[in-house]
């Protein structure tokens, strides 16, 4: 027997590097995706970021007891939750948009997240309307949750795109 709810969920087999960097303007650094796992779309994805000693922010954040920023684990949510919407085939991200932050509620951090941590990354959309999405948000490692929030994220126009 199924259940309903997981009949729709499709392990994300090509959801790859490649497929995010076509999705998200992001780049190194601050691109904080490696791969999707599963994608039921309009409702909800689930990804990783693999969390190494080389990460760039290591370096001032604390040397000698390295732990990632509690606002890299929001923005690597908040990706996540831009794969969400700009994966469906419905809406793609044209090449003079932005994808931002509106506001944050309820942001918790549970655990610290240090070198060779997988970050499971998850977001389920709450409602949409009007090129606004409002998510629901949390980060694990180790079925441990590291990180919640309510996020709201807005589809702007990047006014810089044919600026001289």
């Amino acid at each position: 027997m199924t259940d309903a709810s997981t009949a729709t969920t499709s392990l994300v087999s090509d959801f790859n590097i490649k497929k995010i960097l076509e999705l998200l303007p992001h780049r190194y650094p601050i691109l904080l995706v490696d791969r999707v796992l599963e994608l039921e779309p309009r409702k909800r994805i689930k990804a990783i970021k693999n969390v190494t000693f080389n990460e760039p922010f290591f370096n001032g954040h604390f040397p000698g007891h390295p732990v990632m920023p509690g606002v890299l684990m929001l923005e690597a949510l908040a990706q996540t939750a831009a794969l969400l919407t700009f994966g469906e085939s419905d809406h793609k991200r044209q090449e003079n948009q932005l994808y931002l932050f509106v506001s944050i509620d309820g942001a918790r951090f549970k655990r610290q997240v240090t070198p060779g941590d997988q970050l499971v990354l998850n977001a389920e959309l709450l409602r949409s309307k009007s090129g606004m999405w409002k998510f629901k948000v949390f980060a694990t490692v180790d079925n441990e949750v590291a990180a919640e929030a309510e996020i709201m994220c807005a589809v702007r126009e990047d006014k810089s795109k044919g600026e001289a």
